[in-house]
């Protein structure tokens, strides 16, 4: 075994079915939100490149595969949250673009409540969103005192912002993005 061979040992075969798994939690979020959580499971293989048999392997249902990209989607937007603070001219800014990341992510959950039902899994996953992205909300609020009003909490922004994005299943000209924008615009200290 040569030090550059990465998929060689019991690590790199780790790394590389942890790289493929991420690459099907990805390839389904992007089927998902073209034809919703009920899209053929041949279709994902496809766009992920494996069989149906990998995806089976790793979520033996449906309903596991849905909390898996669920899970992936909610840890995405949360590690979003500190790479936008750093990268963005200003901390009104990162709260702008996570802002927008988070309402993609709400806008293409296609069908999920309807398949999580309570009882499923759903409000274990729910107390997973609200842990993982309040935390990171709150923090671009604090690095954005400065420039927004004082009152705004977190979770009631979360809450605001995922109303806004209820009507845009139901109608193609609805632009959820739109209205959460100037919802944050919204938030701006006057003067």
């Amino acid at each position: 075994m040569h030090d550059g061979d990465e998929g060689a040992g019991p690590a790199g075969r780790r790394k590389d079915a942890r790289r493929n798994k991420a690459n099907l939690l990805e390839a389904a979020a992007a089927v998902f939100v073209v034809q919703g959580v009920d899209a053929p499971v041949r279709e994902i293989a496809a766009r992920a490149g494996v069989g149906v048999g990998t995806i089976y392997r790793h979520f033996p249902t449906r309903a596991d595969l849905i909390v898996a990209v669920y899970r992936h989607q909610v840890d995405a937007c949360a590690e979003a949250g500190p790479r936008l603070l750093a990268e963005s001219p200003s901390p009104h800014t990162a709260l702008e673009r996570w802002i927008d990341l988070f309402v993609d992510f709400l806008v293409t959950k296609h069908g999920l409540a309807a398949v999580l039902q309570p009882g499923a899994g759903f409000d274990a996953l729910h107390a997973y969103f609200l842990d993982r992205l309040v935390p990171v909300c709150g923090h671009l609020l604090d690095a954005a005192a400065g420039e927004i009003r004082a009152d705004i909490e977190p979770y009631a922004l979360m809450r605001g912002v995922g109303n806004l994005c209820i009507g845009a299943d139901n109608d193609p000209r609805y632009d959820a993005r739109r209205l959460a924008a100037l919802l944050v615009a919204g938030l701006r200290r006057a003067g």
